[in-house]
């Protein structure tokens, strides 16, 4: 069972990454376009219902480019896709997340975001950047520890992580690079 779950999970990646490469963009709704991953080693972890991909991680899905160290890609359960049942032992899996660990690199059009981890929730089309935090959109810059980027509405929340300021210190005194405050940078032409 085992190898024949790894044997089907393998030819549905190399059939997404040659139907990628080789047809036209998908038109319609980005979350139905499929998801191509390239990397140095992948691994299934079929109690988990995910593959595991590390080394240099390349995933592309529509227009939305994401590069990592490792990635874990968690998919729907067996029966269940997107909330249709599928056919048991059909192959049919359905991204529900990916977990991307160590210098995430996320990217659309003239929007770039990095940080250390990243959560990419498939269904929602948003991406969650975690630890120094960075997002450009042309040549603004905004930073903070958590970023949340919604890819269809083109729209991001950034949160500030937690103060390192103490009561001892006056206002304005002792702020160093990620003391817990969201930054933007707006260069004026």
């Amino acid at each position: 069972m085992p190898r024949t779950f790894f044997l089907i999970l393998a030819t549905l990646c190399l059939t997404i990454t040659l139907a990628a490469q080789a047809a036209p963009p998908a038109k319609g709704k980005g979350d139905e376009a499929p998801i191509s991953v390239e990397s140095d080693h992948m691994t299934s972890l079929e109690k988990s219902n995910s593959v595991l991909f590390t080394g240099s991680v390349d995933a592309r899905q529509d227009d939305v480019r994401i590069r990592t160290d490792k990635m874990t890609v968690y998919y729907a359960p067996e029966g269940k896709k997107g909330g249709k049942a599928a056919a048991p032992g059909s192959g049919q899996k359905k991204v529900e997340k990916m977990v991307c660990v160590g210098n995430v690199e996320v990217s659309r059009a003239d929007w770039l975001g990095t940080s250390r981890e990243m959560v990419y929730l498939a269904k929602e089309r948003q991406v969650t950047l975690i630890g120094n935090a960075k997002a450009w959109q042309d040549q603004n810059m905004v930073s903070g520890e958590k970023i949340i980027h919604y890819i269809d509405e083109e729209r991001s929340e950034v949160i500030a992580g937690p103060s390192k300021r103490t009561n001892t210190k006056l206002p304005g005194e002792g702020k160093t690079e990620g003391d817990g405050r969201v930054k933007m940078v707006l260069p004026q032409q």
